[in-house]
């Protein structure tokens, strides 16, 4: 008899969930709405959506809107995002996670006073941003610096700041927590002693908390099944751990993605999951594997 466990820390956060709660009771009142990008790095939450109704378009094509509703997902979005849908009188239903949303506001915050009060050095300190180049909450974070934040993606890449300047360090909200100390430590191990250095620890903790969540789930099952939009940053990160505690882990996007044959000899099965996975996905994983 094949045991199936569905993780119950897995799926939707906060952020994801309040997102997709406003996109279907603004649907649900026959509105048209429009999603600028994916509302989740999830393809069959997102066709899920479609049906109910829920168009996605890119920036260029916001551009060419008048007089709609545009959903911003929970990623958040730089401040032209907002100026293009003033002038183009767009209704925005603002979903950008809270946690998101404070982290623009310290980047902001932090930008402005380097250009009122700019330090000894005659040029401003580097802004740092720990995160997937490109990623849409990346994109909004960067945005906040009129684009003059530096972005890294991993531990080394950090060797190209220029420890001669001050340093002012944050992080995407869903980025590893211990590489995040590990660029912490090189900066100050490596900082001019002219410079200031300072890191916010801006990584969201019910995304962190999943890290040892999952990695315990992992340790107990024969086979994990990590359902997951290839997408998700999230989900690689997750899925890694997953693989690094169980090499008997697979990353799939849907059930259909099982393979028979993994499940020879196999007695136990963990199905898990990203922040971008919803729990109906998992469970229809579950599905599969008892027919």
């Amino acid at each position: 008899m094949l045991n199936i466990e569905i993780d119950e820390d897995s799926g939707f956060c906060f952020g994801v969930t309040t997102a997709i709660r406003k996109a279907e009771e603004e649907l649900a009142k026959g509105n048209g709405l429009y999603c600028l990008g994916d509302i989740v790095h999830n393809g069959m939450e997102c066709e899920r959506l479609r049906q109910m109704g829920l168009i996605t378009i890119d920036h260029e094509q916001m551009s060419r809107l008048h007089n709609v509703t545009v959903l911003l997902r929970a990623h958040g979005e730089p401040p032209e995002t907002y100026e293009l849908a003033r002038r183009n009188d767009i209704e925005i239903i603002d979903a950008t996670c809270p946690v998101v949303l404070q982290l623009q506001k310290r980047i902001k915050r932090q930008y402005d006073e380097s250009l009122q009060h700019p330090t000894v050095s005659p040029r401003l300190p580097q802004i740092v941003i720990f995160g997937k180049k490109g990623h849409a909450e990346v994109l909004g974070l960067v945005g906040q610096t009129q684009s003059t934040a530096l972005v890294i993606e991993n531990f080394d890449e950090v060797k190209k700041l220029d420890f001669s300047r001050d340093i002012f360090l944050y992080s995407q909200t869903t980025k590893s927590l211990d590489e995040f100390h590990r660029i912490i430590e090189y900066i100050q191990q490596h900082i001019s002693p002219e410079a200031t250095f300072r890191s916010f620890d801006t990584i969201c903790r019910s995304v962190a908390n999943r890290m040892p969540n999952i990695s315990q789930f992992a340790r107990r099952h024969d086979l994990v099944l990590f359902v997951c939009g290839r997408k998700s940053s999230n989900g690689k990160v997750l899925f890694n751990e997953c693989l690094r505690v169980n090499p008997n882990s697979h990353l799939i996007e849907g059930p259909e993605e099982i393979d028979p044959s993994w499940l020879v000899g196999i007695h136990t099965v963990g199905i898990c999951g990203a922040t971008s996975t919803p729990k109906w996905l998992m469970e229809q994983c579950r599905d599969a594997l008892q027919k």
